[in-house]
């Protein structure tokens, strides 16, 4: 069904997608309580995290950011400006809500070395992915071989800390997150398609 590896060439003739949803930015107590409820009303999200880079050897930032996202919705939130409410370790910890990254060992290790937490419900589509024969693990060519679609990688390396994020910043965000829930729902629906 899927093809297990893409090159690069491949990858580059294909067309670009990001997510065009509305971006709501959560920056601040009020903003966080004014979305929790709504954010933990959907059983399954896609999610990602960003940090500020280092360009020292040794010198490590805390997690800017957790990006959160439906099909249609997208919430980044600053953590930089708001640490960790008691309604943001609740979702991390919710076994019903199920949260879909990539690469989550990375991620959750350093939320947790800022905090302490114990994540439950998060699914690791590196590892999902092999049930279906893929041999990629990065999500630029897991979006080309599932979604058939590139995603841009240029705005990783850029100041997740600074006072205002750019618009290309949060699209890029905002994009992370939601691809991992389309990978996941299109492979979902995959198996569906094949036992019909």
């Amino acid at each position: 069904m899927f093809q297990s590896e893409i090159s690069k060439e491949e990858l580059g003739i294909l067309d670009l997608i990001q997510f065009e949803g509305p971006i709501c930015v959560i920056d601040s107590k009020v903003s966080f309580e004014r979305e929790i409820k709504q954010i933990s009303s959907h059983s399954v999200l896609g999610f990602d995290t960003e940090t500020r880079p280092s360009f020292k050897k040794g010198k490590v930032y805390p997690t800017s950011l957790i990006q959160l996202s439906t099909a249609d919705q997208a919430w980044l939130i600053r953590l930089g400006r708001l640490k960790y409410p008691r309604g943001l370790i609740e979702l991390l910890s919710r076994e019903d809500i199920l949260k879909i990254g990539l690469g989550l060992n990375d991620d959750l290790r350093r939320l947790r070395s800022d905090f302490k937490f114990e994540p439950r419900g998060f699914l690791d589509l590196q590892q999902y992915v092999e049930a279906f024969h893929i041999e990629e693990k990065g999500l630029k060519k897991l979006s080309g071989i599932v979604l058939g679609h590139r995603i841009s990688k240029s705005q990783q390396v850029s100041n997740w800390d600074a006072d205002m994020l750019t618009e290309a910043q949060l699209r890029y965000a905002a994009t992370d997150a939601w691809v991992c829930l389309m990978i996941y729902n299109r492979l979902r629906s995959s198996v569906t398609l094949d036992h019909d």
